[in-house]
């Protein structure tokens, strides 16, 4: 099967079908916005803007709430994504490569707060951890922890890891794998499995990525913004995220 490259923001805009020519109208472009795609009707959809429904495209439908499996006071929204110009499905990345965070946490009151940070040389796996990490942290900091919350994560790797059963399989083996196989993340992991217990009332939910759901769209957004703020230096060794300022406004 084919791949298809949609160059949203290059130096070149179009679609692509090899990596090769892709790669040369992003790497080094800053705020390039690309995506792959396994057809053609997916990559003209991003590139317009729009969804596509197996392999129909339609129009996008207007964002939306997202609906909770149960009544909860607080819901918040979970992202991670990177820039990597070696591999398109983030699992290789250079130390140069951006990456970053986002999380959206909507409070009683119809207060938001939201935060982001970035990451040279990270993964969108391990983006994707650092927002749930952070957005845990917060509400545990400001003594949420106690409330009923939602959370809504695009992210399967998250999630099956949480739902699954994988993150206390990983304990059990000393934060390996089967086999004894080292686990990628394993300090992060070890984090989340801090956090989870000081919650009472959580409970996960998936959302397609990007589509229609307010919180996850504003996430995504916002960890976009943050990779198009990052600055190359003399030297761009892989760092650990910093947790910006909070940003705390009304809706």
């Amino acid at each position: 099967m084919g791949k298809f490259y949609a160059i949203k923001k290059g130096r070149k805009p179009g679609i692509y079908t090899t990596w090769d020519e892709a790669k040369k109208q992003v790497s080094g472009y800053s705020g390039a916005v690309y995506k792959g795609f396994t057809s053609r009707s997916q990559a003209d959809a991003f590139m317009k803007g729009t969804t596509v429904n197996n392999t129909a495209a339609k129009t996008k439908a207007p964002v939306r709430p997202v609906t909770p499996l149960q009544s909860s006071e607080i819901t918040f929204y979970t992202d991670g994504g990177s820039r990597n110009h070696g591999n398109v499905a983030g699992d290789h990345v250079h130390a140069d490569d951006k990456a970053a965070w986002a999380y959206l946490i909507e409070l009683p009151d119809q207060q938001t707060v939201s935060d982001s940070g970035g990451e040279w040389g990270a993964t969108n796996n391990r983006m994707e951890i650092m927002g749930l990490i952070k957005a845990l942290m917060y509400l545990i900091e400001h003594q949420y922890n106690r409330k009923a919350i939602l959370a809504v994560l695009d992210s399967q790797y998250v999630l099956n890891a949480i739902q699954k059963g994988w993150l206390a399989g990983w304990k059990r083996k000393n934060w390996h794998r089967a086999g004894n196989a080292p686990l990628k993340n394993a300090e992060l992991w070890r984090q989340v499995d801090q956090l989870l217990p000081q919650f009472s009332q959580l409970q996960f939910e998936w959302t397609k990525g990007h589509a229609v759901n307010h919180g996850n769209v504003f996430v995504d957004e916002l960890l976009n913004q943050t990779m198009d703020q990052m600055k190359k230096t003399a030297e761009t060794p892989a760092q650990h995220s910093q947790p910006s300022q909070l940003n705390l406004f009304k809706n």
